[in-house]
C-alpha cells in the first residue's frame, strides 16, 4: 500500500465528466444541500445536519481526518461546473496489514440517478488499485439500498454475502449490512 500516494498532497482525480477534488468552506452551501436532506442519508450510518454552522465545521473535520490519514473525502463536481458540488465519496479505514480499505458515497438528490456515483466510483477504484496499490476496496451497503448496490455491481465488485445484525449505526440502531468487494486482480482483468 502507497499511501503517500494519498496522504502525501491531496488527490485531485479526474474523468472526461467528473472531477474529484478537496471540499473547501466555499462549498458551504452545497455541503449543506446534502448534508439537510434526510433522504440522501435513509440507507446510511449518517444522521441528516439541519444546522449550517454544524455542517460548515465538519469542512474542518474533512481535513482534520485527512491530515490524520484516516480518511480522504473527495467532493464530486462536474468538469464543466467544479463550484457545484454533486456529492461526496470517500476511503476510510486503511488496513495496511490486510492490504484494504472501505470505500462510502452519497449524492445530492438532485443528482440521483444520472450516473455519478457510478463514474465518481469508477475513478477512485482506478486510483485507489493502480496509484495507491490496494489490494482489496470494500464497500457496506443496507440491504434495501438498491441503488448503491447497483453502482458497485456496475463497477466490478462482487457481493460476498450479509453481515446480520454486525453494525451499529447512528441513527438506525443495529443494522445487517451486505458486504461488496473488489480485489486488484479482478480489476485487472
Amino acid at each position: 500500500m502507497n499511501l503517500e500516494a494519498a496522504f502525501e498532497r491531496f488527490p485531485n482525480l479526474k474523468s472526461d465528466d467528473f472531477v474529484l477534488k478537496k471540499i473547501e468552506d466555499h462549498h458551504l452551501d452545497g455541503i449543506f444541500e446534502i448534508y439537510n436532506n434526510d433522504n440522501v442519508f435513509e440507507y446510511c450510518g449518517i444522521i441528516p445536519k439541519h444546522n449550517k454552522d454544524t455542517v460548515k465545521n465538519m469542512i474542518g473535520h474533512f481535513e482534520r481526518d485527512y491530515n490524520k490519514r484516516s480518511r480522504v473525502k473527495w467532493g464530486i463536481f462536474a468538469n464543466n461546473d467544479v463550484d457545484q458540488l454533486l456529492g461526496i465519496i470517500e476511503a476510510f479505514d486503511f488496513n495496511q496489514k490486510v492490504n484494504m480499505v472501505t470505500i462510502g458515497y452519497f449524492l445530492a438528490e438532485s443528482h440521483w440517478g444520472k450516473g455519478v456515483a457510478t463514474e465518481a466510483v469508477k475513478i477512485l477504484l482506478e486510483f485507489l488499485l493502480m496509484d495507491v496499490n490496494i489490494n482489496r476496496i470494500q464497500a457496506a451497503v443496507m440491504p434495501l439500498n438498491e441503488n448503491s448496490k447497483k453502482v458497485l455491481l456496475k463497477n466490478g465488485f462482487i457481493k460476498e454475502g450479509m453481515l446480520r445484525q454486525a453494525a451499529l449505526w447512528a441513527g438506525k440502531g443495529i443494522v445487517d449490512l451486505e458486504m461488496y468487494s473488489i480485489l486488484r486482480e479482478d480489476y485487472i482483468k
